[in-house]
């Protein structure tokens, strides 16, 4: 992949799909775990969480893959976006200081994700200081 300055990533149990953009081009790139998880349900009287332990092999290869990104911004449902962020806190802090937003995010489309990344980012600008 090339670099652009913006990266967005939608993540979820079962897969990553990692955008990088400017205002006239995206590259695209869809990540999977090594073993996904399935949606694990509680039952009535059960000792135990039944949480499934995150895939940090999954998790590195998200967090490598916007290595060159300036600004990220991290979406998605549930819990997996929130593990990305303590996998990079703990092993990239460098990167955690470019994810400039973590948000909650139902199952977009390629093009809604990407839209609304652009939208993000063009009032994060705004409310950023310009550098002279």
């Amino acid at each position: 992949m090339s670099t652009h300055y913006h990266a967005v990533i939608w993540i979820d149990h079962s897969e990553a799909r990692v955008f990088h953009f400017n205002a006239s081009e995206v590259e695209s790139l869809v990540l999977h775990p090594h073993n996904p998880t399935h949606h694990i349900h509680h039952k009535a009287d059960e000792v135990g969480s039944r949480h499934a332990a995150d895939d940090q092999k999954f998790l590195h290869a998200v967090a490598h893959s916007v290595a060159d990104a300036q600004e990220i911004l991290i979406t998605g449902p549930a819990g997996t976006k929130t593990a990305l962020v303590k996998h990079i806190s703990k092993h990239d802090n460098a990167l955690l200081d470019r994810i400039v937003g973590v948000e909650s995010s139902d199952h977009p489309t390629d093009s809604q994700i990407v839209a609304h990344a652009r939208h993000y980012f063009a009032g994060a600008d705004l409310r950023t200081p310009q550098k002279s």
